[in-house]
């Protein structure tokens, strides 16, 4: 092969496009031209998405869970790229960013994650808060701090969907906010939670009974306005006061996701092999929301972060095992559990045989995340961080 540096672009930098970048700079190049590895993404900083919701009740702060790419990367030789993307022109092998600087690969990851698709209830875009982002969370910080300062005796608080988002983000509240929150949980379906084992299921529904949080079950959220919002249930529709709606449920991709010239399937999603391969395109990979991906044994992978954190595993494989002669590996996911934060100082886990509640299971979720965290430098910082917090606060009261 030609002693030129191969050019590795990945576009996006969650769990999918960060941990591929870090795991390909860790790779043994031995006699092949190691690779120029950029990594872009529109904002300066990873987030660890599954800890968002802590942000919320104050248990943990943004530099834990949202380091700047320019710490995350700073003993690797990965390029950042701060921008937005404008293209991505398939046949020249460039992306365009808005400022109209161009970035040429040779290898590509496509990584940039899902967005909520609010556009489908009238009123959602203009008056719910979604929650996927650091600057998610900031508005709904100002929103609280807003209610809570009221004269108001009572906050209603709205939640679309009934999945982990929805429960956790819900208990969360009710933590933080104590007996002014009236807060509800909107859920299209039969039930919540529908595909969590029985057992977290069954801890998370105690803890919204426990925290006097009504589900409304088989509803459909048909508009949102500024002070109120419409359900449809069994083909009669209401419209209840609201003072704050958030928006947990679905994920979708971008339009202009879906008019790059690859393979997608009926949801705009990109098509992809067990290899993590876009369909038809030996040098560009895609993983994480936007990737519609069967792995190893034809079974339809779910679009979640630990997903996009095992994948990442196998995307920066293929790409070296591409660069340097070897076989490609198709993914094969390994369900490792589930975990859910309901509150302050508990959560549910269920995998690998345990199941666990209460504070033993939230003091195994922030072991399991800060061993997950992207460098073992953060992973250091953040858990020196956490055995010294209950000291310092100790001794702050004497």
């Amino acid at each position: 092969m030609s002693e030129s540096k191969p050019r590795i672009g990945i576009l996006g930098g969650g769990f999918g496009g960060l941990y591929t970048a870090l795991r390909l700079s860790e790779l043994p190049w031995d006699n092949y031209p190691t690779p120029e590895i950029t990594l872009l993404d529109q904002r300066d900083r990873f987030l660890f998405k599954p800890l968002l919701y802590e942000l919320l009740t104050g248990e943990l702060q943004s530099w834990e869970i949202a380091p700047p790419f320019s710490e995350v990367l700073a003993q690797t030789s990965i390029n950042f790229v701060q921008g937005t993307i404008r293209a991505v022109d398939v046949a020249t092998q460039q992306v365009t960013l808005a400022d109209e600087t161009a970035l040429t690969y040779d290898w590509l990851v496509l990584a940039m994650g899902g967005k909520p698709p609010m556009e489908k209830v009238p009123g959602a875009v203009d008056y719910a808060f979604p929650f996927q982002t650091l600057n998610h969370a900031y508005q709904l910080q100002e929103k609280l701090r807003d209610l809570e300062n009221s004269d108001r005796d009572k906050i209603r608080i709205a939640i679309v969907g009934g999945g982990y988002s929805g429960v956790e983000i819900a208990c969360k509240l009710r933590d933080r906010i104590g007996e002014k929150a009236r807060i509800r949980i909107v859920e299209r379906g039969e039930m919540i939670l529908k595909a969590s084992p029985e057992f977290n299921r069954e801890t998370a529904q105690k803890a919204l009974h426990d925290r006097q949080i009504w589900v409304d079950t088989e509803t459909t959220v048909e508009a949102i306005a500024e002070t109120e919002m419409t359900l449809l249930y069994k083909g009669q529709s209401d419209s209840i006061p609201v003072d704050l709606v958030i928006w947990t449920v679905g994920t979708t991709v971008s339009e202009w996701v879906k008019n790059l010239d690859l393979a997608h399937n009926q949801q705009g999603k990109i098509t992809v092999e067990p290899t993590l391969n876009v369909k038809n395109q030996s040098s560009i990979f895609a993983l994480g929301d936007i990737a519609a991906c069967e792995d190893a044994s034809g079974q339809l992978v779910p679009a979640t972060a630990q997903v996009a954190f095992q994948q990442s595993d196998f995307c920066a494989w293929n790409i070296w095992a591409s660069l340097t002669g070897r076989p490609l590996l198709p993914f094969q996911y390994h369900h490792l559990g589930e975990m859910l934060v309901l509150g302050t100082d508990n959560a549910t886990l269920t995998g690998e045989g345990i199941k666990l509640d209460g504070k033993a299971a939230y003091l195994a979720r922030r072991l399991a995340y800060l061993s997950r965290m992207p460098t073992p430098e953060h992973q250091l910082t953040v858990g020196s961080h956490w055995m010294t917090q209950p000291l310092s606060k100790l001794l702050s009261q004497l």
